[in-house]
């Protein structure tokens, strides 16, 4: 039996239980068909396999909160992903994690019959042993962008760093802050938007925080104006665009995007949830640059985070790509002309 360590830290839940069963019920609560058996578990804990908080432990000992379960090797799942040798921008990496700076235009993990060309696929071949870490499908991965948003992403390399990693995400430990570039001129300098958001009535492929159906989820983004560019058009809709920072306090699917969206003030370059514009543009005007933006101006820039073995506190600073820098340059040498 061989393969990556595999660690856990055990919850109100498992307290009290055998380690034994513990361990036969937790790995194989999966669809990991590999996992060994309770006779198999016993036999790993006989031969020095399994510890607790670093210590040998025996099939009968009983599991107390926060004890630190770790076995020594276990079985990777099958996977059919395959690693390729795509571009990767890593900000921080050590044993246990690793945060990238994701590119735009880069969907993160496989799906709908997409098994190639995804942040996964880059990152099986930088760290193999990811494979079958949190998932088949998803390895490594604690948390999402966007395809066409870019910025930091935390990734976890082994299991007892994906534990802790989606702990801090689902208690709200996680600190994020993402530039946006925005239509319009916001009515005051800062503020917070709270709106729950759900699955839009009539779009199903899209959120919304007015016209969603009746399950939706409480939703908060706060907001700082950081800088105002004027385009010189003469089209009431687009006179200004506004330079954008926003902490999401949740995490819901297209949060920023919607939030913004439905507030009047949708993102730079979002064909999902921008407005539609049809009005005549000057050729190699600003107005005309803005608007054919290719993707939505938004940019994941800080992620602070605990490290999930040291809990260390980590303050990861993701700098924008090249496509929002020149945007950002234009309207700047624009706004001072």
């Amino acid at each position: 039996m061989s393969g990556t360590p595999h660690e856990v830290v055990i919850d109100a839940r498992a307290a009290g239980m055998r380690l034994d069963l513990f361990l036969a019920r937790h790995l194989g609560s999966g669809s990991n068909s590999s996992a060994p058996s309770r006779a198999g578990i016993q036999r790993l804990i006989v031969a020095g396999q399994v510890t607790i908080n670093g210590r040998r432990a025996k099939s009968s000992a009983r599991l107390r909160l926060h004890d630190e379960v770790r076995m020594q090797s276990l079985p990777p799942q099958e996977t059919s992903l395959r690693a390729e040798a795509l571009p990767l921008q890593i900000l921080f990496e050590d044993d246990d994690c690793l945060v990238v700076n994701k590119a735009p235009g880069l969907t993160v993990h496989p799906a709908g019959g997409r098994n190639s060309g995804t942040l996964v696929n880059a990152l099986l071949h930088h760290c193999p042993s990811l494979q079958g870490i949190g998932g088949e499908r998803r390895p490594g991965i604690v948390h999402r962008l966007d395809k066409d948003t870019s910025g930091a992403m935390i990734v976890a390399k082994n299991s007892f760093a994906m534990q802790r990693l989606a702990a801090q995400f689902k208690e709200r430990g996680v600190n994020k802050e993402y530039l946006a570039l925005v239509w319009g001129k916001m009515k005051s300098n800062a503020g917070v938007i709270d709106r729950p958001i759900g699955r839009h009535r009539s779009d199903r492929k899209r959120m919304s925080s007015v016209r969603f159906s009746s399950r939706s989820r409480d939703a908060v983004t706060e907001w700082r104006v950081e800088q105002v560019f004027p385009l010189n058009s003469d089209s009431r809709e687009a006179r200004w665009v506004s330079l954008l920072r926003l902490k999401p306090r949740t995490g819901r699917t297209h949060q920023i995007r919607v939030h913004l969206a439905d507030l009047g003030h949708p993102l730079v370059g979002d064909r999902v949830y921008g407005h539609k514009r049809n009005m005549a543009l000057h050729k190699g005007s600003i107005l005309a640059y803005v608007m054919d933006f290719p993707r939505q101006v938004l940019h994941a820039e800080k992620l602070g985070i605990n490290h999930p073995r040291t809990r260390e506190r980590m303050e990861i600073c993701a700098p924008p790509p090249d496509d929002i820098r020149g945007l950002l340059r234009q309207l700047s040498e624009q706004s001072t002309a």
